[in-house]
């Protein structure tokens, strides 16, 4: 018996890893956080499992779950969206697991940042523009954000920055990045990515909040902020430059 933390992924159901597919086909008792993954993703599960959705249960509800699986010998799958270890709050569950010595695995799965990007098409490094990400979230009622990392604080540093759940501030948002990056900086939200819903909007700082009605943008809202999304052709990568020479390739001469 034990417990597989899955990471389900941004929503559709081809974007679980081949790992996650297989652990929910062999789960007795899924657990899914039916506000945020789609239950589309339940088609991966066999027939007779039984299946909770987890945004109307408690800590206690789910670890009582858990602790019902140890006592009848069976296999658990705990679905969270995107990738477990990114606002996943999985570290609670894990410390009860072990608690009750219920042995337990992570399986990885591609976030909503990421596929936010997919979905603009955008690179979200560049060579000399930006080489750092900074994942961030505004501050809810369930998490607090620690002194030092607030929305200004970060953008001091004017990387790219990918904001989770950034609808329901979208104008103080904004507010505090135009403190550090410039207005003309590039800036898209994503909405739902990969979910049959899906729709994005793309701008400046600047004029971002002009171009859309924030009601419209307050659920599973992505911004994307940075000169990395910048669609204008900038200095290439080395690694595949033809004068560009590693163990496992050598230059080509000029000429």
């Amino acid at each position: 018996m034990k417990v597989i933390f899955i990471g389900a992924g941004p929503g559709a159901a081809d974007l679980i890893t081949l790992r996650g597919a297989r652990a929910l086909a062999e789960a007795d008792i899924v657990l899914y956080a039916g506000s945020l993954v789609s239950k589309d993703m339940l088609v991966h599960c066999r027939s007779e499992a039984e299946l909770f959705d987890t945004s109307g249960m408690n800590l206690n509800e789910q670890i009582a779950q858990y602790a019902r699986a140890k006592q009848h010998g069976l296999l658990v799958a705990r679905l969270h969206s995107g990738d477990p270890a990114i606002y996943g709050a999985i570290s609670e569950q894990m410390r009860a697991l072990e608690d009750l010595d219920i042995p337990y695995e992570v399986v990885p799965g591609v976030s909503s940042f990421t596929a936010s990007a997919a979905v603009l098409k955008v690179s979200l490094t560049r060579p000399e523009v930006s080489q750092t990400i900074i994942i961030t979230r505004n501050e809810g009622r369930a998490s607090c954000i620690p002194e030092g990392e607030s929305i200004a604080a970060l953008a001091s540093h004017q990387a790219t920055m990918a904001i989770f759940l950034s609808g329901a501030s979208l104008q103080n948002t904004v507010e505090e990045l135009l403190l550090s990056y410039p207005g003309d900086t590039p800036a898209a939200l994503v909405c739902k990515a990969s979910w049959p819903q899906e729709k994005t909007y793309s701008a400046t700082l600047s004029t971002l909040l002009s171009g859309v009605f924030s009601e419209d943008w307050r659920l599973s809202t992505m911004l994307l902020v940075g000169e990395a999304l910048a669609s204008e052709p900038g200095l290439a990568s080395r690694l595949y430059s033809p004068e560009y020479s590693h163990r496992f390739r050598k230059a080509v001469p000029n000429g």
